[in-house]
């Protein structure tokens, strides 16, 4: 499976950008899909995650109201709509898939990454 991530850029504090992930493979549709992100000097963290049909989605605490995860398995795509971004939205974005569809916040449960797309949110 390989992972295209875009989208990213600058934006102003309180602007919006949508990130978008193209997968290969003929599967897509069965695999849960995250977004993750990691700012300088930090972790990589969860943002949010959408299972197989794109009807159960969940978010990490802080990006809860703001962003929105959604699918087109038609066209093998995830997206990560940002919304009300703050400067600490600022990070490395990567979308990651779960094949096995375990549907969780752990990094370690997603075997294959996309490059990663920067997002940078000025105040």
């Amino acid at each position: 499976v390989q992972l295209q991530a875009s989208g990213g850029g600058l934006v102003q504090a309180g602007g919006s950008l949508r990130l978008s992930c193209v997968a290969s493979g003929r599967t897509f549709s069965s695999y849960v899909m995250g977004w993750f992100r990691q700012a300088p000097g930090k972790e990589r963290e969860f943002v949010a995650g959408i299972r197989r049909r794109g009807v159960s989605t969940f978010y990490e605490d802080s990006v809860k109201g703001r962003f929105t995860i959604s699918r087109d398995n038609g066209k093998n795509s995830v997206y990560l709509q940002m919304n009300s971004l703050k400067p600490e939205d600022t990070a490395v974005y990567y979308c990651a898939a779960d094949t096995a569809g375990f549907g969780s916040t752990s990094s370690d449960l997603y075997e294959y990454w996309g490059q990663g797309t920067l997002v940078t949110v000025s105040s």
